[in-house]
């Protein structure tokens, strides 16, 4: 047999040989050098749309939270007042400072029930039976805690909140961890609903919001880890004010727990009892007389 003739490579032969280092025989060899640096671009691009996407939600939730609030309070309160809504502003009779003080309580206390209502019917009216599920109301594994040492958590976190919250504010030169007062404007009943509102409703509305739908969606495309970290992230710049990054930078501890507790658990309960418990912890610390 006559060696001046070679049987052409197949496509698999020539894909080995490009691998084993003999790309210069074989024309497509390049292409299988690019494929893994073009799945890593196509992932980081898959990645980098799920976060967006993953913000862009939380905005719209939020968003549309704030606008149904303000809108109802508008109306309501000027029905209830005598006041025709659609006056504008300069024919708007004075409210006063107790009627502005209550408007914005209720502004706030009604954005945490729109932004809870909309985010349960939300999930509802994506997967109408394993919403739960989906939200963690229902366990989605055998819970990976002891309850005692969930317990023991509950009871040990507030103190550290505490210290963590006042050493930042006075780190940072903020006044949100000293000397706070309430408003002198506030009955007691207001006093009372608006303790209700920090250590039900608002835990109960934001971890739907985050450790609930956002870190469900967030979980699908980074895991675990990056969902605990990303849903952190967000709670903590959704609480930027003008105090700049010190009330983010007080927050995120308490954050990165919350997400640590909702996958170690499974459920959405344990961090809503923590959430609301260090709240309420931290706002009697500061409002105890010296």
């Amino acid at each position: 047999m006559k060696p001046d003739r070679v049987a052409p490579l197949s496509q698999g032969e020539c894909l080995g040989d490009a691998v084993a280092g003999s790309a210069q025989s074989c024309p497509d060899a390049p292409v299988a050098r690019v494929l893994p640096d073009r799945g890593r671009v196509d992932g980081a691009w898959r990645i980098t749309w799920h976060l967006c996407v993953l913000v862009g939600l939380v905005v719209l939730y939020l968003g549309a939270a704030s606008l149904l609030s303000l809108v109802s309070v508008r109306v309501g309160f000027d029905l209830w007042d005598g006041i025709d809504p659609f006056l504008p502003p300069d024919r708007r009779p004075f409210l006063g400072a107790v009627e502005l003080a209550h408007r914005a309580f209720a502004v706030d206390a009604l954005r945490q029930l729109f932004l809870a209502a909309l985010v349960l019917g939300g999930a509802w009216w994506r997967d109408r039976v394993g919403w739960r599920r989906r939200l963690a109301l229902e366990r989605e594994r055998p819970n990976g805690m002891r309850p005692v040492a969930l317990l023991a958590i509950l009871l040990v976190w507030p103190l550290l909140h505490i210290a963590w919250v006042t050493g930042t504010a006075e780190l940072f030169g903020a006044s949100f961890g000293q000397h706070v007062r309430l408003s002198p404007f506030m009955s007691q009943a207001a006093v009372a609903a608006w303790l209700v509102y920090l250590s039900v409703m608002a835990p109960m509305a934001e971890e739907l919001l985050l450790r609930g739908e956002a870190f469900a969606r967030a979980r699908v495309a980074l895991g675990p880890a990056g969902a605990i970290l990303v849903t952190a992230v967000i709670f903590a710049a959704a609480h930027i004010s003008t105090w700049g990054l010190a009330r983010p930078v007080s927050l995120l501890p308490l954050a990165l727990a919350l997400g640590w507790l909702r996958w170690r658990t499974g459920r959405l309960w344990p961090g809503i009892a923590l959430h609301g418990w260090s709240n309420l912890a931290l706002v009697t610390y500061l409002l105890w007389p010296p």
